[in-house]
């Protein structure tokens, strides 16, 4: 049998192969990869609201969300409020300055529009507003306003310039605008009359306050009139609202450029 001897420096060799440490990691690979730019923080966009209450005037204007987001639209609304802001003080002012001069009260004036949406398609904005006004008579008073966005063209329009007329929409709305706005007046009256022979009489739909709605979110398929007090009735009687369906009468009313835009309700 042979025996297998080692020296002392062929063991040491030996332990030294065993507990060899571990190469050191590559400072390359220690270094963390560069994050990637962030984008830079978005401003949401916010409807806007303002109110301002002094001794003068009392005003308050606001609209939606939806209407901020459109930049032209958003200057259009930033502009007419600035014109009513400047119009009420100059008003209230001249109101002020009659009170003082003819010795009786004066109470602070006051302006408010709330623009609402009505509907908000792919290509069309529709909104209302009641517009309230006190300019120191016997009592306040209010009307109605309506917004139409074009998103496409990128400009306001009236519901009535979608039509071929004003008198070809009248003509197709009239029955039915007639006979509901005859329902709600007797419903009012209690079976009395309106006090008025014109407020007995149909108006004219479309020298009203008219919107475009929609029930399915794609296309207009309903057509409101809003009717502010004196137009319909005496003042006590308050607004009317009458909501038609848009019907094949209204359709064959409507614009070429602008049939894609509504569909029968």
């Amino acid at each position: 049998m042979r025996v297998l001897l080692l020296t002392p420096l062929a063991l040491l060799a030996a332990c030294s192969a065993e507990k060899a440490p571990a190469p050191a990691p590559s400072t390359e690979a220690a270094v963390a990869a560069p994050m990637p730019p962030q984008p830079p923080a978005q401003t949401p966009v916010t409807a806007r609201e303002v109110h301002e209450e002094n001794d003068l005037y009392v005003f308050d204007y606001s609209y939606p969300a939806s209407a901020g987001t459109v930049p032209a639209l958003k200057a259009l609304l930033d502009g007419k409020l600035d014109e009513a802001r400047t119009r009420l003080k100059a008003e209230a002012q001249e109101g002020r300055k009659a009170a003082t001069e003819g010795g009786f009260p004066f109470r602070p004036y006051s302006h408010s529009v709330k623009w609402e949406v009505v509907t908000d398609l792919p290509a069309w904005l529709s909104m209302s507003t009641l517009v309230g006004f006190d300019s120191g008579g016997a009592h306040p008073n209010y009307m109605f306003d309506a917004l139409l966005w074009d998103r496409i063209a990128a400009k306001r329009r009236a519901a009535v310039e979608l039509f071929t007329s004003k008198a070809a929409l009248a003509a197709a709305l009239r029955e039915p605008f007639c006979k509901d706005l005859d329902r709600q007046r007797a419903k009012k009256r209690g079976g009395q009359d309106g006090g008025l022979p014109e407020f007995d009489e149909c108006i004219d739909p479309t020298e009203q306050t008219v919107i475009l709605g929609s029930s399915n979110g794609k296309a207009f398929n309903r057509i409101g009139i809003l009717i502010a007090p004196y137009a319909a009735g005496p003042y006590v009687e308050g607004d009317y609202e009458v909501t038609l369906p848009v019907t094949q009468k209204v359709l064959d009313a409507v614009r070429p450029e602008f049939k894609a835009a509504f569909v029968a309700g």
